[in-house]
């Protein structure tokens, strides 16, 4: 009996948070995502990932204004090309 009770307050706890998550989204007070956005500008970010093998991968990173490609395999991972971002945009405009 004390379990279920205990079950049922969780339960109830856990709606009046949802419950007041989706008041606080309707009204607009609650936008987390657009916030987070704004306020940190990605130096950061990967590009694309293609899989060679199931252990082995290539990744195209962008470093501010540089595309880097690096290959990950189990043992480590190697920078194995370096350049401009928009010399990549170019080629990849044609």
């Amino acid at each position: 009996m004390e379990y279920l009770q205990q079950t049922l307050a969780v339960i109830a706890v856990f709606g009046i948070l949802g419950g007041s998550l989706w008041w606080l989204r309707r009204r607009g007070i609650a936008n987390i995502a657009t916030t987070a956005s704004k306020k940190y500008n990605r130096v950061l970010s990967q590009v694309e990932r293609l899989p060679i093998s199931p252990t082995h991968s290539l990744h195209l990173v962008r470093m501010a204004d540089r595309a880097i490609l690096i290959a990950s395999w189990p043992g480590g991972c190697q920078a194995i090309e370096s350049s401009s971002w928009n010399e990549l945009a170019k080629v990849e405009a044609r």
